[in-house]
């Protein structure tokens, strides 16, 4: 658990370092007029990269959920591209992402509350509707 409170600690830290957390900056990002994102989102990426590489070859687990690390293979199929474009042009009407929003909302943004209720409605819609469908699969696959 210390582990994980300082990885967050960490996360936010670099959050309001690079000023992630404020929505013009992540919009003019998107815009293609300051780039000084793609710096703090490869490094980010190197760093957790390798964190993968090393913890996957030791044999260790997650802290949380005691799983091994290692490749969680997902196939690149309708929902992951729908899912992926969603998530895409949400991040560019509300210039915040879900890690950013929290670090955005505890500087005292008061407004970035709308994008979170967005955020948990749209997770909250595609639970419901997965469920739905798994619910739906099941039935299909029982003999009659």
């Amino acid at each position: 658990m210390p582990a994980i409170l300082l990885g967050g600690v960490v996360f936010g830290f670099g959050l309001g370092l690079s000023q992630m957390y404020r929505p013009e900056v992540v919009l003019r990002f998107l815009q293609l007029s300051d780039l000084g994102l793609l710096l703090v989102m490869g490094g980010a990426s190197v760093v957790a990269g390798t964190a993968f590489a090393v913890l996957s070859r030791t044999g260790r687990s997650a802290p949380l959920t005691g799983q091994q690390f290692g490749k969680r293979v997902k196939s690149m199929d309708r929902n992951v591209v729908l899912g992926g474009g969603i998530f895409g042009v949400g991040w560019g009407i509300s210039g915040i992402c879900p890690g950013a929003a929290y670090a955005s909302l505890g500087v005292g943004n008061v407004t970035i509350l709308y994008a979170l209720v967005g955020m948990f409605a749209g997770a909250y819609l595609q639970g419901y509707v997965r469920s739905t469908d798994d619910t739906a699969a099941a039935a299909s696959e029982e003999p009659a």
